[in-house]
């Protein structure tokens, strides 16, 4: 399949020969609950040097202060957020899944749509753009707690600092979810929101071909809780 087809799905890129190899290695054996220099687990020297490497690359390819390198999924990455950040009952503004978002912005099904009170804007019909007035005067009569953007089958550029003008007005915070352009935003072809928004999340299997995991970026005044939040507030050992 991978021969003869040309996927043009971020979700299912090719990781590189170097990532099979070292995710086929004797280092997915390594259980490694904790953080570099803090762990639960003898014998994690290795890896902490991995992860340690895997954050300073990070920092440097997306130019973040803190890097969370554990989350298993961008998934994963999005409910780290939301736990370390928001109480059960606080309000989500996402865009809605049939017009490009994700199921963990808070569809129904998905355990954000279960845990929070979820609003959702839309595209523009005609255009196929964000309708970002439609998104500015909903965010003002719903008022969320956070906003989410970044978006799972949207093929436009997003304008971060336009949805960031409308959380600062609305005092929400501001979640971009980068996962399907990591590697866009990483390349420089496509605008970045580290610094503009509160938290980025992203995977690391899609447009980076890394590993399959995910990620959370954010300021340094965040760091402690995204981290609590994330382990072991959401999952044990990383990937």
């Amino acid at each position: 399949r991978q021969n003869e087809t040309l996927a043009m799905i971020a979700s299912e890129n090719h990781a590189s020969e170097a990532v099979l190899e070292a995710q086929g290695s004797a280092l997915t054996n390594k259980y490694a609950e904790g953080y570099p220099g803090e762990r639960y687990y003898a014998g994690c020297e290795y890896a902490d040097e991995v992860e340690q490497l895997a954050i300073d690359r990070a920092k440097e390819l997306w130019g973040a202060d803190h890097v969370n390198v554990q989350p298993h999924s961008g998934s994963q990455a999005n409910m780290g957020v939301y736990l370390a950040m928001l109480d059960p009952g606080d309000k989500i503004l996402s865009l809605d899944l049939t017009h490009g978002g994700h199921l963990s912005h808070g569809h129904p099904a998905n355990f954000a749509g279960q845990t929070y009170e979820v609003e959702q804007y839309e595209v523009d019909a005609e255009t196929g753009y964000v309708d970002y007035e439609g998104l500015d005067e909903l965010a003002h009569s719903f008022d969320p707690d956070i906003i989410v953007s970044g978006y799972s089958a949207y093929p436009r550029e997003v304008e971060w600092e336009r949805i960031q003008e409308t959380a600062d007005a609305v005092d929400a915070y501001h979640l971009a979810d980068i996962a399907h352009i990591t590697g866009l935003v990483a390349a420089g072809v496509h605008s970045s929101p580290v610094g503009v928004a509160d938290f980025v999340t992203g995977s690391t299997h899609k447009t980076i071909r890394a590993g399959r995991g995910g990620m959370i970026l954010c300021d340094e005044e965040y760091a402690d809780a995204i981290d609590n939040a994330v382990f072991p507030g959401t999952q044990g050992g990383p990937l």
